[in-house]
């Protein structure tokens, strides 16, 4: 499991890579600490300009690991899971995201955060939280009907209806969606380089600034979401399907 997240650094460009094929890049609870801890070493680090995250060029992440997750499902806000969304949300370095293929719940809503998304016109996204027993997560009940509005919020969100990339990039969710998932790989990589050539501690003052307002409603919904999502967790509905999830693999 310990490179199931893959990492480069190249100048000031940090890299994290999802790395597990065989299981569509599912996110385990090692990989959600992983991801914390190397964002916030990056966070700290004057030597790093920019953060790039990516799946392959066939597939971002088909979300949670669902067995990992029942094995030990998430029971408070300081789970692997939460602590990565702080460590995301909290992070002042831009962020930067290449999607192709399945972006399936989390590999959604974390790109509700980033800075700049590039994506596969045919990329698959989709939040079937509803689908599977739970609540919406990482803020998006707030962020997606202000970007959407409440007709197509409920569309993703109470429907799980799945969207690509070209959508996403028509509804603001993304920065561009381009022909391959090898031409978002090396979008996202071009635009990620360009940081370090640019004046950091302006960035970083840019981007405070940008993402400022309802700053704290924003991480109030959050913990909201997050409390509601791990009781959810513990129902009928939530446990039974879950499991025939698990059953039909």
């Amino acid at each position: 499991m310990t490179d199931a997240i893959l990492q480069q650094r190249e100048r000031g460009l940090l890299t994290l890579q999802f790395n597990r094929p065989d299981k569509k890049n599912a996110l385990t609870r090692a990989m959600y600490t992983q991801l914390a801890e190397t964002l916030e070493q990056a966070d700290a680090d004057p030597a790093i300009s920019a953060v790039l995250i990516q799946g392959s060029h066939a597939c971002f992440t088909a979300g949670n690991d669902i067995g990992d997750f029942l094995e030990q499902p998430p029971s408070d806000l300081d789970s692997p899971p939460f602590h990565f969304m702080k460590s995301l949300l909290n992070c002042r370095k831009p962020v930067i995201a290449a999607v192709a293929g399945a972006a399936v719940g989390i590999g959604t809503t974390l790109l509700l955060h980033c800075d700049l998304v590039y994506v596969s016109r045919d990329a698959r996204l989709r939040m079937p939280f509803v689908n599977l027993g739970l609540c919406p997560e990482f803020g998006s009940s707030l962020i997606l009907p202000r970007l959407l509005g409440h007709a197509k919020a409920a569309e993703l969100l109470l429907l799980g209806e799945e969207f690509t990339g070209e959508q996403a990039a028509l509804w603001g969710i993304a920065t561009e969606a381009l022909g391959s998932g090898e031409a978002a790989l090396a979008k996202a990589r071009e635009i990620a380089e360009r940081f370090d050539t640019l004046a950091s501690g302006a960035v970083q003052v840019t981007k405070q600034l940008m993402k400022s307002v309802d700053r704290e409603q924003l991480r109030r919904v959050i913990e909201e979401e997050g409390a509601l999502f791990v009781q959810r967790l513990k129902s009928s509905e939530a446990i039974a399907a879950l499991s025939e999830v698990i059953s039909r693999k």
